[in-house]
């Protein structure tokens, strides 16, 4: 494990009890972004904006009201990164002009999806990283535009039906490698995190927290709709993600990459994949499987 020294989150005991987003909200039943959401946003804090691209995130909120007890921006799939420079311009300006109290300060927050993370927002994102934008960006990665009816994009792993790749082989691309292009522009922090390893999402949030400057996280985020499973499977589904080594869990500060949970002993990838019904060459074998014994 990275060593988290002064770290408050040492322990599960050491976790906030109680969490500050609002409940109702009219999400997918077991959805693994909520879920990383949820556990975020109590560490971030009420002391925050939240600039929110279209995506399945932007369902949380029902005008004109959000489950966010701080501030919360809506921006078309493309701007967030743009809208997040105006709003930290903004802040920064008011308190120069000591119009606002440095202890009004806010933290700015870009909220996207991979099809914004991964696709059409990944040009706004890398000029704010040019910029030294200080911001912190999370993706919540459910690998297809769940929003709209789960078509593959950027993010989709080889071989996963879509609503967009529904033949016997899947989607015929790869998965691009976002935390690689993040940390090939030098910015002050990129981690990986999962709604079902909430210690390891805890300290990273606090340590990106701790830190100026662009601060991206990926959040891989099971999607009962779009993956095909039973809603109920979500954590045990992330927690198979990290086992298996399908979503390896790891941080790039300072010019290193360090991962920060390796599992004892690698449980087969078929594990993760049997438990969803995405996986076209899984699931053929394993129909086959179950006919012909």
């Amino acid at each position: 494990m990275t060593d988290h020294t002064g770290c408050i989150y040492r322990h599960m005991k050491n976790l906030p009890s109680t969490h500050l987003l609002g409940t109702g909200t009219p999400t997918c039943a077991g959805c693994g972004g909520l879920e990383a959401i949820n556990q975020l946003y109590d560490i971030i804090g009420e002391k925050s904006v939240f600039v929110n691209a279209a995506g399945c995130m932007t369902l949380l909120s029902v005008y004109p009201f959000t489950p966010f007890r701080g501030s919360w921006l809506y921006t078309a799939m493309a701007s967030a990164p743009a809208g997040a420079q105006g709003v930290r311009d903004a802040l920064d300006i008011l308190i120069h002009k000591q119009c606002l109290d440095k202890s009004e300060d806010m933290q700015v927050v870009v909220l996207t999806g991979d099809g914004s993370a991964y696709g059409m927002g990944l040009s706004a994102t890398s000029a704010a990283m040019e910029r030294n934008l200080d911001f912190l960006y999370i993706c919540y990665d459910n690998e297809g535009y769940g929003n709209t009816g789960q078509q593959f994009s950027a993010a989709t792993p080889h071989g996963a039906k879509t609503s967009t790749s529904m033949g016997p082989r899947g989607y015929p691309g790869f998965k691009k490698d976002l935390f690689a292009i993040w940390a090939a522009h030098k910015p002050a922090y990129v981690a990986t995190l999962i709604g079902a390893e909430p210690l390891d999402l805890a300290r990273k949030i606090e340590k990106a927290m701790s830190i100026k400057g662009p601060r991206l996280l990926i959040a891989l985020s099971p999607c009962p709709t779009g993956w095909d499973f039973d809603p109920k499977e979500t954590v045990n589904i992330g927690q198979l993600a990290v086992k298996t080594g399908i979503w390896p869990l790891k941080e790039y500060v300072d010019g290193k990459i360090v991962h920060t949970k390796i599992p004892r002993e690698r449980k087969p990838v078929e594990e993760y994949l049997k438990l969803q019904g995405r996986d076209s060459v899984i699931n053929t074998c394993l129909n086959h499987r179950g006919t012909t014994s």
